[in-house]
């Protein structure tokens, strides 16, 4: 049974294609103004490296904060699930021993309790907070004037634990500027925005309850900064999946196979 999983977030769309357990193809690319056609696209590239037509798909499920537009054409879903049920499914596949799954995406930050079979025990969200998801990330590399992806490698490079008081992204930057102002080296800036983001996320954690094994997922798993700050506010080990922010749309695509 050929299914797929469609994964409207914030800033991409992602979308696998599976055949029973097995994963056919993925597919991603950024979610423009055109929600729509931003998800066709990555289905139809998904489609198309998997070797099969949008015919072939015998259940669709979509997830992600845009699941609601892939309910209409053209991409016709046969159903929704929330996001943190998707993960829940998606992260028990990749790793069966997954007890607690975090997910940092673009926007809002979530983590669930699960059982060995991915369902969901308990949930928290935080979607009020930019400062503890990947836009923050994003601001803060372009007032330190450094690529996204060199803001993880650069925190590791620190030694020094320099607090961050802003509770806001706004703030956040303003206090950034403050501490470039001061010749503050670029290393130790990072490394206090990944903690500072570590403590949010971590604080979110908490009112969920950790249960090993801990695993995180979403874009923002890819930062090695975060990851690293992030173990260190648990106090705990942390599993990071490959491809870290397909996990969702897995998810959504594994809920489809059930039909449910």
């Amino acid at each position: 049974m050929i299914t797929a999983g469609i994964d409207l977030g914030a800033r991409t769309v992602k979308a696998v294609i599976m055949d029973g357990t097995k994963i056919l193809s993925k597919a991603i690319t950024i979610t423009g103004f055109e929600q729509k056609q931003s998800a066709e696209e990555a289905l139809n590239n998904a489609l198309k490296t998997a070797g099969i037509s949008r015919k072939d798909i015998e259940y669709l499920v979509a997830t992600g904060t845009g699941r609601k537009v892939c309910l209409e054409p053209p991409i016709s879903a046969n159903r929704e699930v929330t996001e943190v049920i998707a993960d829940a499914a998606g992260a028990v596949f990749v790793h069966p021993a997954t007890r607690t799954v975090i997910d940092v995406g673009a926007e809002e930050g979530r983590a669930a309790r699960v059982d060995e079979k991915g369902s969901v025990k308990d949930f928290v969200i935080n979607e009020r907070c930019a400062a503890g998801a990947g836009t923050f990330v994003e601001a803060m590399a372009r007032a330190l004037e450094v690529r996204v992806e060199d803001m993880g490698p650069l925190a590791l490079k620190s030694t020094r634990s320099i607090p961050m008081n802003a509770q806001c992204t706004v703030f956040a930057e303003s206090e950034v500027v403050t501490l470039i102002h001061e010749q503050t080296p670029k290393e130790d800036i990072a490394k206090a925005i990944v903690d500072s983001m570590a403590a949010r996320i971590g604080s979110m954690v908490r009112r969920v309850g950790i249960e090993k094994d801990v695993v995180l997922i979403g874009g923002v798993a890819k930062n090695i900064g975060f990851v690293e700050a992030l173990k260190r506010e648990l106090a705990t080990d942390i599993v990071v999946p490959p491809d870290p922010e397909f996990v969702g749309a897995l998810g959504a695509a594994l809920i489809a196979a059930r039909k449910e």
